[in-house]
C-alpha cells in the first residue's frame, strides 16, 4: 500500500474481501461470482479492479495461454488494512487516545458487566 494510506471505498472494501476471502489470485469473474444479489455488471468489477490496482491494494499477472484474463492478488492483507483503518479512526475521533476510542465503544454498544470482564480477562492474557 501507497505510505500515504488511502482508504477504501464501500464497494472497493467488497471486492478486496472477496479476494481475502478466496485467499487466493483471482479473475474478474471469479469476484463476480461470488458477488451477492444484485450483481453488478463485469466491466465494473474489472474497473474497480483498475482502480485498486492504482491505489496499491492489488496487483495482477496473466497466465501463460489464458488470454487476456488478468489474475488479481491482494498486496495488503485484511489485518494490514483492518490495522490501518482503525488508527485512523482512532486519531481522527479520538485525539489518538485508544482508551477514548475504548471507552466510546463500550459505552456506545452498551456492554454487559460480564462483556467487560471477558474484555478485561483478553487484555490480561495478552501481555
Amino acid at each position: 500500500m501507497k505510505k500515504n494510506e488511502q482508504t477504501l471505498t464501500r464497494t472497493e472494501f467488497q471486492v478486496m474481501t472477496i479476494l481475502w476471502d478466496l485467499g487466493h489470485a483471482a479473475c474478474a469473474w471469479d469476484i463476480l461470482e461470488r458477488w451477492e444479489e444484485p450483481k453488478p455488471a463485469y466491466t465494473t468489477v474489472a474497473t474497480y479492479l483498475k482502480v485498486l490496482r492504482e491505489k496499491g491494494f492489488v496487483d495482477y499477472f496473466k497466465n501463460k495461454g489464458e488470454g487476456k484474463t488478468h489474475q488479481y492478488v491482494a498486496k495488503v492483507t485484511r489485518a494490514e488494512y483492518t490495522r490501518q483503518a482503525m488508527q485512523e479512526v482512532k486519531n481522527s475521533f479520538f485525539g489518538g487516545s485508544i482508551k477514548k476510542m475504548l471507552c466510546f465503544f463500550v459505552e456506545e454498544e452498551q456492554l454487559t458487566e460480564d462483556d467487560i470482564k471477558a474484555l478485561l480477562e483478553d487484555v490480561e492474557n495478552s501481555k
